[in-house]
């Protein structure tokens, strides 16, 4: 719409915004109608008109198969555009149309901006069913009727009521019809139902529906007033009311055709079994959040007893060997601690990458300069925890192996990420190729003459080669660096970025 309404109309960016506002309102207006709506909007030379917007009823038999946006029309060709646009007023005058053998009403309803119409809504209803009404048919019509007549006025939208309608009851999940009073004049099936289900025992018509839902609700006390009001539809507001048998969401629509308000269209949705699940998700979430907090706690327990052990042990190897121990033990750690303040198992490892070259680095305080480049990402906790003791046991041997006792050098980590595709793009059935390139590379003596790190190598090196290829299912490597020194590189596979 913001295209269509920049290369063809004269708007400016206060009318686009309100565009928008009533675009996220009208799935409403159509449900309520059972009619289709396109918006239409003048021309910048004032010659013809631009389909902008278009909505489908959820309610009833559509009037267009095809997609009418950016559709353009010359003026004159739709009189009863160019009267509701010149006039202001809402038009219903002529006879039904007819598209491929349908007969189609036709209606114009003029979108008020203050003072200026910006363009015309056209309502066209399918009359291929058309049959009498019932009663909750009737009240749909009546409101949409009252709707349509706010919009022409400029009364509907309301202004900084920004509705996300993927979260907000519809028309079809229940209706009520309140008087000027707040006394319930219609219940539509459905939300007799979700009322049923707060423990009402009887109907709603002919009741004050803001009392009836406070009565509704468990005691908090003094009688909230805020929900009274809102459930007597006095002002356009949401709120979810949970009663001893379930939770329902209401949506207050105060109904103003003629500037003072004649009544409110309350939309009410039975969300208790949504709540229950959200609720389990939550608890199950900080379940494991607590699970991983226990973990890294008794982690560092382990470490702390390791290290207490290394301090009385007389020979420098057994010392060395467990002091290797606690920072294995730490590495994890670390992963554990950044799951337990997540809300699900995939992490930012280059927090987690930062605090292991930190870690590391302890062992050479400013000898050893120790940076990283690039971005790992998010990774799965699969992958994460094993890739961080590889990635401490690689730092650990280029800083114990690469420099001698004071010399200074530098210990870089770079990370690539390729093939982050989104998973709509690869296509059904496709395997994700997504991979990180991980390369730490060191300035200092470099490799011994003969050494093939596939078959040779210290206690460290084995893990990294058993980790790498058996648990992430990877590529691992050590060349000489061409400027001097080492290159470790690791190829492993990991999931997309979402």
């Amino acid at each position: 719409m913001n295209d269509l309404v920049r290369q063809h109309a004269a708007l400016s960016e206060s009318d686009l915004d309100w565009l928008h506002l009533l675009v996220s309102e009208w799935q409403l207006l159509s449900d309520l109608s059972f009619a289709d709506l396109v918006l239409w909007v003048p021309t910048r030379d004032g010659t013809r008109y631009v389909s902008v917007a278009q909505m489908r009823p959820n309610t009833g038999p559509t009037s267009y198969q095809d997609d009418m946006v950016g559709h353009l029309v010359p003026r004159g060709r739709r009189p009863l555009l160019d009267a509701a646009l010149d006039e202001g007023r809402i038009v219903r005058e002529g006879d039904p149309e007819w598209r491929e053998e349908v007969p189609v009403r036709v209606e114009s309803i003029p979108v008020r901006r203050e003072a200026r119409v910006l363009g015309v809504i056209a309502r066209n209803t399918n009359l291929l069913t058309v049959r009498t009404p019932s009663r909750l048919e009737l009240t749909y019509l009546q409101s949409a009727s009252d709707l349509a007549q706010m919009i022409a006025a400029g009364s509907f939208p309301f202004p900084g009521q920004q509705v996300d309608m993927d979260a907000s009851p519809r028309v079809g999940d229940g209706l009520i019809r309140l008087d000027a009073d707040g006394v319930v004049q219609y219940a539509s099936p459905n939300a007799l139902s979700a009322y049923h289900r707060l423990g009402l025992a009887s109907d709603l018509v002919g009741h004050h529906l803001g009392r009836t839902t406070d009565e509704l609700a468990p005691a908090r006390g003094p009688v909230d007033e805020a929900m009274v009001k809102l459930a007597s539809g006095y002002a356009p507001r949401e709120t979810e009311v949970e009663g001893s048998g379930g939770v329902i969401q209401l949506r207050a629509i105060p109904l103003k055709p003629k500037g003072v308000r004649i009544g409110s269209l309350v939309l009410c949705r039975d969300v208790t079994e949504l709540r229950r699940r959200e609720r389990e998700l939550i608890t199950k979430d900080a379940t494991i959040r607590e699970i991983h907090h226990r973990v890294k706690n008794n982690l560092q327990t382990v470490a702390a007893l390791l290290r207490l052990q290394a301090r009385r042990m007389d020979s420098p190897q057994g010392r060395e060997a467990l002091n290797e121990a606690v920072r294995r033990v730490g590495s994890i750690a670390i992963v554990h601690e950044t799951l337990s303040q997540n809300l699900d198992e995939r992490v930012e490892f280059d927090e987690i990458a930062d605090r292991v070259l930190a870690m590391v680095a302890e062992i050479s305080p400013g000898v050893v300069a120790c940076r990283r480049t690039g971005r790992f990402g998010i990774l799965d906790a699969e992958v994460a925890t094993p890739l961080s003791m590889v990635l401490a046991e690689i730092l650990q041997n280029a800083l114990e192996h690469a420099f001698a006792p004071g010399e200074q050098g530098r210990v870089e980590v770079s990370a690539v990420r390729s093939g982050d595709q989104p998973a709509a793009k690869r296509g059904e059935g496709v395997r994700s190729d997504a991979r990180l390139l991980i390369t730490v590379q060191d300035d200092g003596v470099g490799l011994p003459e003969g050494f093939d790190p596939q078959r040779t190598g210290n206690l460290g090196l084995q893990i990294v080669r058993t980790l790498v290829e058996g648990e992430l299912g990877g590529g691992f490597d050590m060349v000489p660096n061409p400027g001097g020194g080492t290159r470790v590189v690791l190829d492993i596979p990991v999931e997309p970025q979402k």
